[in-house]
């Protein structure tokens, strides 16, 4: 069984999904780039408020699924110039905890939705 987790604090999704599935104890949050749902408008004043717009929509997402980035055990980032990973990677890590920290990958792609930035996406356990 699957319950949908939707929240008007994250962009409304923009194609044929939701922003995160609850199967079981398992939560598979969508991946989310940096629009303001307050305004529906892209976050890309620099790299860094792109990255926090990101991180607070997931954490927007997770609240509506009552968890925390403490859930958080695999984060997937996508990016699209590996010259901004120290950045992304600066303002990632002030969301979790180093030694609680979830597995991880991060991937440059040519090209991704809107042509952000950086892309986001989690998978959590309660």
């Amino acid at each position: 069984m699957k319950t949908i987790i939707n929240t008007p604090n994250a962009p409304a999704p923009i194609g044929p999904y939701n922003q995160a599935v609850l199967s079981g104890n398992t939560l598979y949050i969508s991946g989310q780039i940096a629009f303001d749902p307050k305004t529906n408008e892209l976050v890309l004043d620099s790299i860094a408020a792109e990255t926090t717009r990101v991180m607070e929509n997931l954490k927007a997402v997770l609240a509506a699924a009552n968890m925390t980035f403490e859930n958080v055990v695999k984060s997937t980032i996508f990016i699209s110039d590996m010259n901004q990973f120290g950045e992304i990677n600066s303002v990632y890590g002030t969301y979790f905890n180093t030694e609680t920290a979830p597995a991880r990958e991060t991937v440059e792609v040519a090209n991704l939705p809107k042509f952000v930035n950086v892309e986001i996406s989690m998978i959590a356990v309660k």
